[in-house]
């Protein structure tokens, strides 16, 4: 850990909605862990994802096509979070030697370059609510028993700032699917801005905006940019 997880957990307290949880995670985790890849997914009562943000991976729409059609179901991992309600690494629950042969890697994970990866658990009312995703690459160290602890007490913050949401604004879960990234151009979006000028402003390309608003009008299930505003109005406000 490079320094106190404090600043962190006080940050996650502070925020007004889920989203404001969900990017203060993802700006602020990184650095406390060595990590070069992270994400969270926040899922629903039947464990499908309602919501995913991930950071640092290429081609970050494929990899999690990748992974949920393929890794999801086999990853050893998040199989032991999903049981006992507690982080894990690679090494915890498979045997030596182990990472390199099973599914998750060996169809998935083998490809990013993710050579360690850790999970940790979002609970709430007795439930899985949500996973965090962590993962090193290359030559980097294994996650140790110091990672677990630290992201255990991310993940009991995380837990608690999430349920207390969730009783001021109990309809927002049910809200939006959309990623930190999504919801900055659905704000830009309501705000006037055409595709060439949020590219502009978020230094992305006019055609990544155009494919990004494509997915999200099939996720919001809309047909065009004022149905997704008037949809997303309580959200953005």
């Amino acid at each position: 850990m490079a320094n106190s997880l404090h600043p962190l957990f006080q940050a996650l307290a502070s925020a007004p909605n889920q989203r404001q949880l969900r990017l203060r995670f993802m700006d602020g985790v990184g650095e406390h862990f060595h990590i070069q890849r992270w994400g969270i997914y926040l899922f629903n009562q039947q464990l499908s994802c309602t919501s995913i943000d991930i950071h640092g991976v290429p081609n970050a729409d494929t990899f999690v096509e990748l992974y949920q059609n393929v890794g999801r179901a086999v990853d050893p991992v998040l199989r032991y979070v999903t049981e006992h309600h507690a982080p894990a690494h690679e090494e915890m629950v498979l045997p030596p030697g182990g990472w390199k042969q099973c599914e998750l890697y060996q169809n998935c994970c083998v490809y990013y370059d993710h050579e360690h990866i850790m999970t940790g658990p979002i609970v709430g009312r007795g439930n899985l609510r949500g996973a965090v995703y962590f993962a090193r690459v290359s030559e980097t160290p294994a996650f140790n028993y110091h990672d677990v602890t630290n992201l255990s007490a991310v993940c009991t913050h995380l837990s608690a700032c999430l349920a207390g949401l969730e009783k001021q604004q109990p309809s927002f879960l049910v809200s939006s699917p959309l990623t930190v990234r999504e919801m900055q151009i659905a704000e830009l979006v309501a705000k006037g801005l055409t595709n060439a000028e949020i590219g502009v402003n978020l230094w992305i390309q006019e055609n990544s905006v155009k494919q990004a608003l494509k997915r999200m009008f099939r996720k919001l299930e809309v047909a065009n940019r004022a149905e997704m505003v008037a949809k997303l109005r309580d959200i953005l406000s």
